[in-house]
């Protein structure tokens, strides 16, 4: 019977003896509820095997009862090992981590290094995506559009925020989830920044300077693999106007006209990819004058999972096996509207006319 190994960082045990941060909190509950949807899909399909890593101290009523064999995560480095274990004996294996500290790199590392099938992105590719800097001009150099900026060291970020223009935003080189990232309005703000980072060292040593786009903020999923790219329904996502970008969740699906921009420029990014597999996010700004703009690749699943798995009339799990075993998908979506938080809660609204 074939067997898929799911893995997420925040639940499978990568925190183990460590404090928990707000941060950690917060993106807990966003990796559980990635976590739960997928092996919810995978667990829906016959004559497939699911195994979940999972951190002891997390409720496993998360998962489809009966449906998952649970690998339980007692101690630190239990994770990893119990990756490097299954791994050998899984058809497929899911990694989900945040880019940040080289954490989705190493444990992608650890499974190809094994011998295992990753069902994602390449160790090379992630290190790529990873990057925002190197992200950027790989982008660039590609002809996709991104906001023009520079990696400096953040002690610099204020001189190199002036030369770029106000508002600018600043961001850490592998952050993840909108951590850190900060939206500088003025003089003043890149100063307190700049400051903030000398005190206690909220950034890395290098950080990501570059120009703020406004408009709709939104994101594409694509199912990569030999079969080619499939990009799912375009969302727009959710974002406190607090200066810090927090993620709230996102809404689906995005205005038609906007969405065939979104689409477009996202099958671009990750058309310029070597070898992409499996499920990519890439996060956009589609500006009021059509001056549309790259973000980020996400070389893992993202939250809009929740929400496109919501909308979807087939199993997009399914059809990331299909894909990746060089067959084309079946993959229709129903006439609805649906919005959906960070932590995995679903909103239905109208069917669309």
């Amino acid at each position: 019977m074939p067997r898929v190994l799911l893995y997420e960082f925040l639940t499978g045990g990568g925190l183990i003896g460590q404090p928990d941060s707000p941060n950690d909190v917060s993106l807990r509950r966003e990796g559980a509820a990635m976590l739960a949807a997928l092996a919810t899909d995978f667990a829906a399909l016959d004559g497939i095997k699911t195994t979940v890593i999972l951190d002891r101290r997390q409720d496993a009523n998360l998962l489809p009862p009966s449906k998952c064999e649970i690998v339980s995560a007692l101690e630190p480095g239990d994770d990893c090992r119990a990756l490097e274990h299954h791994c050998r004996h899984a058809d497929w294996t899911i990694v989900i981590a945040p880019e940040f500290d080289g954490l989705l790199e190493s444990r992608l590392r650890l499974v190809a290094n094994t011998g295992g099938r990753l069902l994602g992105p390449s160790p090379q590719l992630a290190a790529l995506a990873s990057d925002k800097q190197r992200t950027a001009e790989h982008l660039a150099a590609s002809g996709v559009p991104v906001p023009f900026g520079r990696s400096v060291d953040a002690n610099d970020l204020l001189d190199t925020a002036e030369e770029i223009g106000f508002p600018a935003v600043i961001k850490p080189l592998d952050g993840a989830g909108s951590l850190n990232v900060r939206l500088v309005r003025d003089r003043a703000t890149a100063a307190r920044l700049q400051a903030a980072y000398r005190d206690r060292g909220i950034f890395g040593a290098r950080v990501r300077v570059e120009r703020y786009y406004p408009g709709t903020a939104a994101s594409v999923a694509v199912l990569c693999g030999p079969a080619g790219l499939f990009p799912l329904p375009p969302c727009s996502q959710r974002l406190i106007d607090d200066g810090q970008f927090r993620y709230l969740g996102g809404c689906c699906p995005l205005d038609a006209a906007l969405a065939h921009r979104a689409e477009a420029l996202a099958f671009r990014a990750v058309e310029s990819l070597a070898d992409p597999l499996g499920y990519l996010g890439v996060d956009l700004v589609l500006g009021r004058g059509r001056d549309d703009v790259v973000i980020e690749i996400n070389p893992r699943l993202t939250t809009s999972y929740v929400g496109l798995r919501a909308v979807a009339a087939s199993n997009l799990a399914e059809a990331m096996l299909t894909i990746a075993d060089g067959q084309s998908p079946t993959l229709s979506f129903r006439n609805r509207c649906v919005e959906y938080d960070s932590d995995g809660t679903v909103r239905f609204a109208a069917a669309i006319e």
